[in-house]
């Protein structure tokens, strides 16, 4: 694994702690990826992306645009990278490949109602498709060869 995927694994248990669920490397629009995007149990929709180095923060031109996809928007660390860097307006989380903790909360937004549910039916169905792959391993060539909403 990489060092961002074992932060992430980190982040999505302590998100599981806070009875959220979670995707990693989730699209919510098309030249968008992110890194960890969480469903709370009140319909919250956070993301989170993960920093394993000061050049992977600064090669990241991506992360705004991610903002009006989200109520709350976290970056996950280490405990050695240089959190001064991060832009202060913005949720924290340290991490590690066990278990994260949320260290500073960034300003909330409301996702439009419209958009929810598109995100909430398109995260519903991406984790479906991932519990067909687990149980279904030849499912893959069947997902491959139908790409749908």
């Amino acid at each position: 694994m990489q060092p961002g995927q074992l932060l992430a694994r980190g982040v999505c248990r302590h998100l599981h702690e806070l009875d959220f669920v979670a995707l990693t490397e989730f699209v919510p629009a098309r030249g968008l990826r992110v890194d960890v995007i969480a469903l709370g149990p009140k319909g919250d929709i956070w993301i989170i992306e993960c920093k394993s180095s000061r050049a992977d923060f600064q090669s990241d031109h991506k992360w705004q645009g991610y903002l009006e996809w989200c109520d709350a928007f976290f970056w996950a660390v280490d405990a050695d990278f240089p959190v001064s860097i991060l832009p202060p307006a913005t949720g924290l989380i340290l991490a590690d490949s066990h278990y994260g903790e949320i260290v500073r909360s960034g300003p909330g937004r409301r996702v439009s109602a419209a958009r929810r549910r598109a995100l909430s039916l398109k995260f519903a169905r991406q984790a479906a498709r991932q519990l067909h792959r687990l149980r279904d391993p030849g499912a893959a060539a069947l997902f491959s060869a139908r790409r749908g909403p």
